[in-house]
């Protein structure tokens, strides 16, 4: 009796997730961005958002949340119900490098989220602005150590991206440099291009229009190899070798998500990803699309969460 009674109560709840997959979504998704609009994160969100939408047949609205280099976005959404009505565009900062230099963390990346899938990888550009004296990565090594703390670089905030990559140049180049933190990559940007800093690394989608028009001079890419789309620009790492950094975008939702409504969210936004639309438009911005599996992306977390802790014990790097 008690086997019949838990075989019942088991097929009865397969049958209603399923019923619940096949009318989901039956409202609109929220779709959380961690950062102001206008930045790289934003952009890749609203590309990918106005897919998905036309695939699932509901909006999906960007609800921009940023703050604490996008923590704030990242505790919202660990702590939504995990119903596919909440989800997250997912940057390395809030994931894989504020856990490993925040005090006091609201969610643990590893277990507070449900991976979807890993829509692209970005390298970052490390830009100038066009008076600074410099054409290329040694040249700035040697401005820097002629004028200590003197240079500054701008980054989306404390633990953004760009902040790591800029104290992982510090420390392989030995040069001292000034943090200056944004809040969020559109602000740090048209702080460089304003002169009001001195450089930044940022992700190429929204540094690259700038080194288009000139507003910027980009000296290298931050990834292992050359860009595509900038197969001019040397890397960091052949100045100095062992240098690797960028951003990645992933989709997130809260830990918990029904098997059924993670395949479909997965199933849906690898379509989008790897539909010729979104494939050109990515690349067209220096992004590299990949469209992942949720056990692929998981795995990827696992990896950069290791990979940044490194990363900020040998730079010893702060919190400013």
């Amino acid at each position: 009796m008690r086997f019949f009674a838990a075989g019942f109560v088991a097929a009865f709840s397969c049958a209603f997730g399923n019923v619940g997959a096949q009318q989901y979504p039956s409202k609109p998704i929220r779709f959380v961005v961690p950062y102001v609009p206008g930045g790289g994160t934003d952009t890749v969100a609203r590309l990918t958002g106005q897919k998905l939408s036309e695939a699932l047949g509901q909006a999906v609205i960007i609800d921009n949340r940023p703050g604490a280099g996008g923590v704030i976005g990242g505790e919202i959404v660990a702590k939504s119900p995990p119903d596919g009505y909440t989800i997250m565009l997912a940057s390395s900062s809030p994931i894989t490098v504020a856990p490993h230099i925040q005090k006091h963390m609201p969610y643990n990346p590893l277990t507070d989220f449900t991976p979807v899938t890993l829509i692209a990888i970005v390298p970052a550009l490390l830009a100038v602005h066009p008076a600074l004296p410099v054409k290329s990565v040694k040249d700035l090594i040697a401005l820097a150590k002629a004028k200590p703390g003197q240079l500054t670089f701008s980054s989306s905030g404390n633990g953004g991206t760009g902040h790591v990559s800029g104290e992982m140049f510090k420390m392989l180049a030995g040069v001292d440099m000034l943090h200056v933190p944004y809040k969020g990559t559109a602000p740090a940007t048209t702080a460089v291009v304003s002169g009001e800093v001195s450089l930044t690394f940022g992700n190429m989608i929204s540094l690259l229009p700038q080194v288009k028009t000139g507003k910027l001079r980009a000296l290298a890419v931050t990834t292992a190899k050359r860009s595509p789309v900038l197969p001019n620009i040397p890397t960091v790492a052949e100045t100095l070798p062992g240098y690797l950094s960028g951003p990645w975008y992933g989709v997130l939702a809260p830990a918990g998500l029904p098997p059924a409504i993670l395949s479909k969210l997965n199933q849906e936004l690898v379509k989008v990803v790897r539909s010729r639309e979104v494939t050109d438009s990515l690349r067209s911005e220096g992004a590299e699309p990949i469209g992942s599996s949720p056990a692929e992306f998981a795995a990827h977390i696992k990896s950069e969460l290791e990979r940044m802790g490194k990363v900020v014990r040998q730079s010893k790097m702060k919190v400013d």
